[in-house]
């Protein structure tokens, strides 16, 4: 039986996860650390909208929060090649700013939902660039 290409990077990066880890829609990998806090792993993708699309999916779909909820990035920017970058719920712990380039934003914090919809977007540029 042939695997097809979707879907052999996903049984890889489940097979090497933690139990406990959580799959994003994008593939990485997120790591609970706490009732408000989680990581997510460098795993060969880099940029920072692809660690924000897996912190939102997992605030989203394993968390259950509201897409209005705020999460913060707790890491540092910049992400140094093969780390990962630390989430956080509390904005007591955010880092200085998102590490993204966001109009209007200030801080370390954009919605679950703004996060989220960043898988939407790496997908469709991904799709156009086909």
């Amino acid at each position: 039986m042939r695997l097809t290409a979707a879907v052999l990077p996903l049984m890889l990066a489940l097979a090497a996860s933690p139990a406990s880890a959580f799959i994003s829609q994008n593939g990485l990998v997120v790591q609970p650390e706490g009732p408000d806090s989680f990581f997510v792993p460098w795993r060969g993708r880099g940029g920072p909208s692809d660690f924000w699309c897996a912190a939102g999916d997992y605030a989203i779909r394993s968390l259950h929060l509201n897409p209005t909820q705020l999460i913060y990035r707790a890491s540092e920017p910049p992400r140094r090649a093969g780390e990962g970058i630390r989430f956080t719920l509390k904005p007591e712990a955010a880092a200085s700013s998102t590490g993204l380039a966001v109009l209007g934003a200030t801080g370390a914090g954009i919605t679950a939902g703004h996060a989220q919809a960043l898988c939407e977007f790496r997908r469709k540029t991904r799709e156009r660039q086909r």
